[in-house]
């Protein structure tokens, strides 16, 4: 990913988070290594249009490439969401990562925060990308909600923009540090799996045991 922006700058940056407002695409090291190459303290030079740019031109170009993709990929989820209703997400749901249980859950934060669920979502690591379409699925009103979108998504490009130019010249350390986060979401879902294979086998063997004994 890092690498990706590198080469294609704004553009990259469009592109991913426009994916992220539909499917978790690591928004949040997107922005952050989109800020660390706005700053010029990297080796790369952010590419803006076809033109390398460091300092504060880059990096309102960033933020706003990010604020920009989106709110352009949150309106096609809405879409999504709106025109296929709950039974697209019965049928396709999986491939969104949206099940019947994050439908569930996405409904009742919704009947609790309304509308205003929209800019909670748009703030909060991971749930930003299971907003959109159910935005769409339980019929939030389009303006209402582009703007929510718009303000959430702002907030967070720019904030997440800033802090990789303030880190600047340490993003090598930050990388290093995503890659050990890597390495135990890795150990949790093998350990994870274990349990549920254990978990498995065991309900197995109790419903042998019970049969026989009925016998």
């Amino acid at each position: 990913m890092t690498s990706i922006l590198a080469h294609h700058g704004v553009i990259a940056v469009f592109v991913l988070m426009a994916i992220d407002a539909v499917f978790p695409a690591a928004s949040e090291l997107v922005m952050l290594y989109g800020g660390a190459l706005a700053s010029g303290a990297l080796t790369h030079q952010l590419d803006v249009l076809g033109s390398s740019e460091t300092g504060a031109t880059a990096y309102i170009a960033i933020a706003l490439a990010g604020t920009i993709g989106y709110l352009l990929g949150s309106l096609a989820g809405w879409a999504i969401g709106f025109y296929g209703g709950r039974p697209f997400l019965v049928r396709h749901g999986r491939w969104l990562h949206l099940d019947q249980a994050r439908l569930d859950r996405a409904e009742r934060w919704f009947r609790r925060w309304e509308e205003w669920a929209v800019l909670v979502g748009r703030v909060t690591p991971v749930a930003r990308s299971f907003v959109s379409i159910p935005a769409g699925v339980f019929e939030a009103r389009l303006i209402r909600y582009s703007i929510l979108t718009a303000i959430g998504s702002a907030v967070w490009c720019f904030a997440w923009a800033a802090a990789g130019w303030g880190l600047g010249e340490s993003w090598e350390g930050v990388h290093k540090g995503f890659a050990y986060v890597d390495y135990a979401v890795a150990a949790g879902i093998v350990v994870l799996a274990a349990y549920l294979v254990l978990r498995r086998r065991r309900s197995i063997t109790m419903a042998r045991r019970a049969s026989d004994s009925s016998r």
